[in-house]
């Protein structure tokens, strides 16, 4: 019936309806996701090792954080080289890429102070939400590596902060696509306060063996049980960073609920003078047509 339809609608020189398509700038083809789950999976042990090492185990940040910065920067280029390959972004896509990456990295040092306050993950989700996951993950690294080198905080825990912003922008690409108007600043700003409430929780894991030592009730154990490492892990939490990582979900949500939609539809805006898919050519209305398929 449809396709009827559509060859009366095109005997009669009338043009088919076009659909309105959701952008965004970095797709993620078989390629890519496999690249993205592999780091995922190789940075998520290397955050985690707190929690299952072996008695005598010689581990520290300045042993790992080489290996997690590799897979970072390794996954990032295969996202972004991947859609500029199969033409799912092109100059001005990569322009984007860069604003809203300079954008966070000069919002989070002005925006960082007293109680958690920081709005560099209000950029991120906001933009991964428009523009996909692939773009999320590469945002999150970028705006992080970006910021780090205008206020010169590079160090170890560098390469475990860019692969915990890069999951916070995957996330945010993730989220249900057809949500619009109210619901999907609500959507949004429920996921980033718990986004930035994992964010903590990841950072904490990264030092937590090495500022408490092995003398107190709140130390890794090595060897004991995941639980009982758990146990102590979530106690540390509580003690020492939970009211500011619950600042920083605040904030974000607040950021969202007032920024949210004018932030999204200048996002979209922008986004139609770019190129976010691979192109399509156009049929040649001139040519002769061929005999009909059997």
């Amino acid at each position: 019936m449809r396709r009827a339809a559509a060859a009366r609608a095109t005997a009669h020189g009338d043009a088919p309806a076009r659909t309105t398509r959701d952008p965004r700038v970095v797709a993620v083809p078989v390629r890519t996701a496999v690249a993205l789950a592999v780091a995922s999976v190789a940075g998520l042990l290397a955050f985690a090792w707190p929690l299952v090492v072996t008695p005598g185990a010689h581990l520290s940040d300045a042993t790992q954080a080489p290996l997690v910065l590799a897979l970072v920067v390794v996954a990032v280029l295969a996202v972004v080289l991947t859609a500029l390959s199969d033409g799912a972004l092109d100059a001005k896509g990569v322009a984007v890429l860069g604003l809203l990456s300079a954008v966070g990295a000069v919002v989070r040092p002005l925006s960082a102070g007293t109680a958690g306050v920081e709005l560099v993950f209000v950029v991120i989700v906001l933009g991964a939400r428009v523009l996909g996951p692939g773009f999320g993950f590469a945002l999150g690294s970028t705006t992080i590596l970006t910021s780090a080198l205008l206020t010169g905080g590079v160090g170890p825990w560098l390469p475990f902060q860019m692969l915990a912003a890069s999951w916070v922008g995957l996330g945010a690409g993730l989220l249900p696509r057809r949500l619009r108007g109210r619901a999907e600043v609500a959507v949004v700003a429920a996921y980033g306060a718990v986004a930035a409430l994992a964010f903590g929780l990841l950072m904490n894991l990264t030092f937590w063996p090495f500022q408490l030592g092995g003398a107190t009730a709140l130390s890794v154990v090595p060897g004991a049980p995941l639980t009982e490492n758990l146990q102590r892990f979530v106690l540390y939490t509580a003690a020492t960073s939970l009211g500011w990582d619950v600042g920083r979900a605040v904030t974000t949500v607040v950021g969202v609920a007032l920024l949210g939609r004018p932030f999204l539809a200048a996002l979209r805006r922008t986004a139609a003078r770019a190129s976010f898919a691979p192109p399509t050519v156009p049929p040649d209305r001139d040519a002769v047509p061929g005999t009909p398929s059997r």
